[in-house]
């Protein structure tokens, strides 16, 4: 899935085509959706953040076609979305007196 089709749906995936220890992450954010769906009889696990869920359901759906998402799930993060990329701050250089 490219970045603009998803930006395009209002979606921002996270991890792609990955396993479920990895997509099940306490370091992701809380609004985090673990979306299963198959393509070629083939499981795929992606981890994507969204403000609607039925935003999802229509990024997948029109993007790989009817009857491949099998369920979507709240992701287990415990981040704060507002959080959630930002860089800390580089500590200021105090000056020796």
């Amino acid at each position: 899935m490219n970045k603009e089709k998803a930006f395009e749906y209002g979606c921002e995936v996270l991890l792609e085509k990955t396993t479920m220890e990895k997509a099940s992450g306490v370091d992701f954010p809380t609004d985090a959706y673990i979306i299963k769906y198959k393509i070629d009889e083939k499981e795929c696990i992606d981890l994507t953040r969204t403000g609607k869920l039925s935003s999802l359901f229509d990024m997948y759906y029109d993007t790989h076609g009817k009857n491949v998402i099998e369920k979507i799930e709240f992701g287990r993060g415990n981040r704060d979305p507002k959080m959630w990329g930002m860089k800390t701050p580089p500590k200021k250089k105090r000056l020796k007196g």
